[in-house]
């Protein structure tokens, strides 16, 4: 087994010049939510060169796709994104926050590594089996809108993800380890009011205004945050707010709502009162209320059988391999952070491993990219939303977090952002793509680990099964 994993590595060795020019690329084209046609051609190019059977335009996605090796069972699948975040344009390399392009798009959550990792990850398990005939399937996912609009979601509404065995991701972070907690379900919602334009100074009493309605419903759901569970979390931005001019009853206003708690059903509790909020808030304002469902994803389930295997290849197959001049590029970044933060991963070091004299907790915690491997402790906490948490709901599925982006930095920030194209980014995706691989292999070599895989996910259901939480008349968009 380890001569074969070796061999595995080797592969994606022998090609990591294409994933990485892949990285670049993409991340030299950033593009949000479904609209990612620029993004995923580095992906077609490569997968159709490697022999692997692509199906493009998913689930009302035209830039979705799977991309199929081999045959029968097991079925292995690789969840790639590749879409970045709007206004977060940011210069390559630059210890300072700078637009490149004033307004525009940026990988500032690290998914032009996230895709192309998946990539080498699928492409190098493609070679060993090619090499060694060995069977079984592998299946690419290429997945669009993560951040926003969830593209998983709608694949799992669609089916996609139902022939799959497992499923295996990942995702750049600022240290490594294995995600095995939950994540927090969302709705997205949009709340648009309408209302009567008229003269504020002169004929008010003719005006209904939408911009009061949106406000009163942002008050009334203050006042919500009292009565829902204390991990309940509710956001909203003014996507419009009826005009610049101060003089006119506006006749327009929206907001686009994250609604979010530990499970499904809470979110859609949550998701109902503040609907009934906006209503009051149009009642009270005499205007019109339109509620658009943009979408909606679950919670993460962690499967604990086949994580354990996940941690084992990653301690083994899952470093970096970062050099001086790696930590010295990445002191930029560092550099940046409050003094607050840097105590803070002084004291991680130290959790993470207990054994620490001070002074090496202290070296640790103080290194601009971090060298050490988070434990495997599963827990009911939560962190964050994703949409592989659909999928986590249709097969059992495992993620790994590789550490190559500056420690103490969070996602969605600049400094994830210009670190994107950086040695230390391409090492990152290197090493996820042998993680993925090695973990990939476990799993066509081992039916029990399969079958305990699916029976834990059995249990952790307990008969509940995947609904979708979108309608069915919703399309991406």
């Amino acid at each position: 087994m380890e001569k074969a994993k070796q061999r595995i590595n080797e592969l994606i060795e022998k090609k990591r010049v294409t994933f990485i020019e892949a990285a670049d690329k993409i991340w030299e084209t950033p593009e949000t939510r479904f609209a990612v046609e620029k993004s995923v051609q580095p992906f077609y190019d490569i997968l159709e060169k490697e022999g692997f059977s692509i199906e493009k335009g998913l689930a009302d996605m035209d830039h979705s796709f799977v991309a199929t090796y081999g045959s029968g069972k097991p079925v292995i699948g690789i969840l790639a994104e590749y879409d970045a975040l709007s206004n977060l344009s940011q210069v390559a390399d630059l210890g300072e926050q700078k637009a490149q392009v004033p307004g525009g798009n940026g990988h500032a959550c690290g998914h032009n590594l996230l895709g192309t990792g998946a990539l080498a990850g699928a492409v190098g398990i493609k070679d060993y089996m090619e090499e060694n005939n060995l069977s079984g399937t592998i299946k690419l996912f290429g997945c669009p809108a993560e951040e926003s609009g969830y593209g998983k979601a709608y694949m799992a509404r669609s089916g996609v993800f139902d022939d799959v065995d497992t499923a295996l991701s990942w995702h750049p972070w600022d240290i490594s380890g294995i995600w095995s907690i939950s994540s927090l379900a969302v709705y997205q919602i949009y709340y648009r009011f309408k209302g009567i334009a008229a003269h504020a100074a002169a004929a008010p009493e003719y005006g209904r205004s939408a911009l009061d309605a949106a406000e009163l419903m942002n008050v009334g759901v203050q006042f919500l945050r009292e009565h829902i569970i204390d991990e309940g979390r509710v956001h909203y931005a003014f996507r419009d707010v009826g005009g610049d001019s101060a003089n006119v009853v506006q006749p327009s206003a929206e907001l686009h709502y994250f609604i979010r708690a530990p499970k499904i059903e809470q979110a859609n509790e949550i998701f109902k009162r503040v609907t009934r909020i906006a209503e009051g808030a149009a009642w009270m304002t005499e205007t019109e209320l339109d509620i658009g469902f943009d979408s909606a994803c679950y919670d993460y389930i962690p499967n604990q059988a086949i994580s354990t295997v996940m941690q084992k290849n990653l301690e083994e197959y899952g470093n970096a391999n970062l050099t001086k001049e790696d930590q010295e590029y990445a002191q930029r970044y560092y550099d940046t952070l409050p003094d607050a933060t840097k105590e803070h991963l002084i004291n991680r070091a130290k959790q993470v491993d207990p054994t620490l004299s001070d002074g090496d907790a202290k070296r640790l915690g103080s290194l601009p990219v971090s060298e050490q491997v988070m434990p495997l402790v599963f827990s009911d906490d939560t962190q964050g939303s994703t949409d592989v948490g659909d999928v986590s709901w249709i097969c059992p599925t495992a993620q790994v977090f590789i550490g190559c982006e500056p420690q103490g930095t969070p996602a969605h920030s600049w400094q994830w952002a210009a670190n994107g194209k950086s040695s230390v980014a391409h090492k990152g995706l290197i090493a996820a793509g042998k993680v993925i691989a090695t973990t990939a292999y476990d799993l066509l070599t081992n039916p029990e680990l399969i079958e305990k895989a699916k029976a834990e996910h059995q249990d952790v259901l307990n008969g509940k099964t995947y609904v979708s939480a979108i309608p069915e008349d919703v399309l991406p968009k």
